[in-house]
């Protein structure tokens, strides 16, 4: 088995969530032109990107719902067919499907990732919003950011910042997706070396 570091465990994640949603709530205030309406709605979407950051969006956006007492709207978008090394790339992407069923013209758009570390899935996140409609801004949400950014993207909520080396590895594992609430840090080598054990979990 790998060794592995438990940077946040399911208490840590859920207390880290609650703060981004506050956070979230207190960046944007209700526009004066949505707290007219007879049923005002938050100006601002929650986007999770497949497949742990829409997962977690769906959390963030409970909370923020539950915090401004309206519902706030929901989305993910898959970025398969978005990726910039989708050319090179030796297996064919899985397709989970983009749901953005809402108008996005207007609109500030919070994009939700688990990790955010070159800056490529954010920025392929954000050709698929403009696909779709012209939101008004853009903001990105990561529950950890493990640094080691190649393209100019910067976060407006961070859960933790983790300052990694290129050979490890970060994974966030959820209920829904993996039976377990964590976020570990492991060797990208040990990882390797588990996979060539054929005793190694038996598979």
């Amino acid at each position: 088995m790998s060794e592995q570091t438990v940077v946040l465990d399911r208490d840590a994640m859920r207390r880290t969530l609650v703060r981004i949603a506050h956070e979230i709530v207190e960046k944007n205030p209700p526009t004066t032109a949505l707290a007219a309406e007879a049923n005002p709605a938050p100006g601002f979407a929650i986007v999770g990107i497949h497949r742990r950051g829409a997962v977690l969006a769906q959390r963030l956006q409970r909370l923020t719902s539950e915090l401004t007492g309206a519902d706030v709207a929901i989305g993910s978008v898959d970025i398969s067919f978005y990726r910039d090394d989708l050319a090179t790339r030796q297996s064919a992407p899985v397709v989970r499907s983009t749901q953005l069923d809402f108008p996005l013209d207007g609109r500030t758009i919070v994009i939700v990732d688990d990790v955010l570390y070159t800056g490529r899935t954010v920025r392929a996140a954000i050709d698929v919003l403009f696909d779709y409609g012209r939101p008004a801004r853009v903001q990105l949400a990561a529950l950890i950011d493990r640094g080691h950014r190649e393209l100019p993207i910067r976060p407006d909520y961070v859960g933790k910042n983790l300052p990694t080396a290129v050979h490890q590895h970060v994974r966030v594992l959820v209920q829904e997706l993996d039976g377990a609430e964590e976020v570990v840090i492991e060797s990208n080598e040990q990882r390797v070396a588990d996979r060539a054990t054929p005793a190694a979990g038996g598979n």
